[in-house]
């Protein structure tokens, strides 16, 4: 699924189960060493799938841990993102020279619980979500807002190094696969300039909502696969 997602020059490799065996680093094992099974297979096949990337990129395997934010801590010289969920584990990986950023991330399709949509969503979100599932049933859009809110957080947080809370960004879903992310606060600073919108492809496939967002060097949205254009 990542693939269709990406453009030219970004790495990506994902898993939809654990089957896989995975031989973790010890300073990753060290981690999660006393989290449930559940959570410790989610990990390691998420850091399996960093480094096939890394591998795409001709970069040897290196552990990959969690910074204080929970953030993952690519190589240098490295932009990248890692997502996992239920029946899904994804990583995708660029490098910075060519790109500023990147963000990916995989929910379930499946309906929010209840009261989560007000939490996590502006009115103004609320009242597309209507009007696009009236229109477009067939997708969880409360769900697929959530996943692009989590894909901007993931692109934000390695340039503006602070938190981005959820009514911070004004997330626009389109029904052709794109998504518009308008910042509501001062957006991060991309090769000099300021970028105040992102923008970022989606996809319902397998039982999953999958988004992501990639950046040009000069902060631009980028989209894919195999070629590279500009977004609105």
């Amino acid at each position: 699924m990542i693939e269709e997602l990406l453009p030219a020059g970004v790495a990506g490799a994902e898993r939809f189960d654990d089957a896989e065996a995975v031989t973790p680093f010890p300073e990753e094992e060290a981690v999660v060493a006393r989290s449930v099974t559940e959570r410790r297979d989610s990990f390691h096949t998420a850091r399996l799938c960093a480094r096939l990337a890394l591998a795409e990129l001709g970069m040897p395997p290196v552990p990959i841990l969690p910074g204080p934010k929970g953030e993952p801590r690519w190589p240098a010289g490295l932009v990248g993102s890692m997502t996992h969920c239920t029946g899904y584990r994804g990583a995708v990986l660029a490098r910075a020279a060519e790109f500023a950023g990147l963000g990916i991330d995989a929910e379930p399709h499946l309906p929010l619980p209840e009261g989560v949509l007000e939490t996590v969503s502006l009115p103004a979100e609320r009242e597309r979500l209507l009007l696009l599932g009236r229109d477009h049933p067939g997708v969880h859009w409360d769900r697929l807002l959530f996943s692009a809110k989590e894909a901007v957080y993931k692109v934000w947080f390695p340039l503006a190094r602070k938190w981005l809370d959820f009514d911070e960004a004004d997330i626009a879903l389109l029904p052709d696969g794109r998504f518009t992310a308008r910042l509501l606060v001062p957006g991060p600073v991309v090769a000099g300039r300021r970028v105040p919108v992102l923008a970022g492809r989606w996809r319902v496939g397998r039982g999953l909502v999958l988004t992501t967002l990639v950046l040009g060097p000069a902060g631009e949205s980028l989209t894919g696969p195999g070629h590279v254009r500009d977004l609105p």
